[in-house]
């Protein structure tokens, strides 16, 4: 796990913050530990992968309505871990987007597959949210007239029947067909068309 991936947990049990923290420590975690939903939604957390282990029952705010204040700021996957089996929990919990929903006393290897699993799917979102603001700057880059030739192009229009639709010339769509494909880092149409396809422009942006 990259030096910076955080496993945050949440339990107002110290035995149990005490065993965890140990036992994810000894796999090489790095670990904050908080005694109430509230203190972990107050702490300023750093932009890094993590993931969030979740008691269910605590005093003040219990775990689903932590689970609903962090879906308002940000996406955390979050294991949720309970004393008792509570089914309406559970299906409210991975509604919500849990990654698992364990009981006590936790077994080790499945809260640490569960974990792996968590760390995994906050890179990936990361690394598309990355990507996708990447390519809005590429997009954005475009001067107002590309960003009216560029839906055209991926449409399949030839450059004669784009100049037609804009009331400009086959020469200078020639022209902003060439600046568009180097500010989208473009290597060919194809991937024209495919980062185009991502960014789901709408026909009325181009009228």
């Amino acid at each position: 796990m990259p030096s910076n991936e955080v496993v945050y947990l949440v339990d107002d049990d110290a035995s149990v913050r005490d065993a965890l923290s140990s036992l994810l420590r000894a796999n090489g975690k790095l670990v904050q530990m908080f005694t109430s939903g509230q203190d972990f939604l107050g702490f300023p957390r750093e932009d890094s992968c993590a993931c969030l282990i979740l008691d269910l029952r605590m005093p003040g705010m219990n775990g689903l309505q932590v689970q609903e204040s962090i879906a308002a700021q940000t996406a955390i996957p979050v294991i949720f871990i309970t004393g008792r089996g509570d089914v309406p929990s559970t299906v409210t919990a991975m509604k919500g987007g849990a990654i698992d929903f364990l009981t006590k006393p936790i077994d080790e290897f499945t809260l640490l597959t569960c974990i792996e699993k968590a760390l995994e799917q906050d890179r990936k979102l990361r690394l598309a949210a990355l990507e996708r603001e990447s390519l809005l700057a590429r997009y954005r880059s475009l001067t107002p007239r590309e960003q009216q030739v560029l839906p055209l192009l991926v449409r399949g229009l030839l450059n004669k029947q784009a100049a037609g639709e804009l009331g400009i010339t086959e020469y200078t769509v020639q022209i902003h067909r060439g600046h568009i494909m180097r500010k989208m880092e473009a290597d060919s149409f194809a991937t024209l068309v495919k980062l185009a396809g991502k960014l789901n422009l709408e026909p009325s942006e181009v009228s």
